[in-house]
């Protein structure tokens, strides 16, 4: 009957893919993502960014040493993953930063200063944009003639 029990466990997990689990926080200055990824290497993971989705993907493989062992349980999650987290507009692609630490994929996602800054827009009238497009003709003619222009 025991037999039984470890041999319907083992056989009812697949072994094609796994979702890490992920705390995701935004700070002030950015984005910041942690991956539980135990048993993966860096070189086994991928991290693109395009058109705004951050995607971390990658593998963890599943290596048996069989050295006489009879596995009665497996529960350590294997195979590929992929997550893909859809950020804002005012984050700097450029500098986005990831390492791999004790199992942990700690991803530094900054915002872009320029983009976050609020900006005053001015509201011109129909006789303000006239203006500077006057005094642009009356500059071109005169460089034209070889005279001077004052406003």
């Amino acid at each position: 009957m025991l037999d039984r029990f470890f041999n319907e466990s083992l056989n009812t997990r697949t072994v094609s893919a796994f979702t890490p689990h992920v705390d995701a926080c935004e700070t002030e200055k950015g984005f910041e993502l942690e991956l539980a990824l135990p048993g993966i290497r860096k070189d086994d993971i991928s991290i693109d960014f395009q058109e705004g989705k951050l995607t971390i993907s990658g593998e963890r493989k599943l290596e048996r040493k069989e050295d006489n062992r009879r596995y009665h349980m497996i529960e350590t999650q294997y195979g590929s993953f992929s997550r893909t987290f859809y950020l804002p507009d005012n984050v700097n692609p450029d500098q986005i930063k990831a390492n791999l630490v004790d199992g942990i994929l700690h991803v530094s996602v900054p915002k872009d200063e320029q983009k976050t800054l609020k900006r005053q827009i001015k509201i011109g009238s129909d006789a303000t944009e006239t203006k500077p497009a006057q005094k642009q003709k009356r500059v071109a003619e005169a460089s034209e003639n070889g005279s001077a222009v004052t406003a």
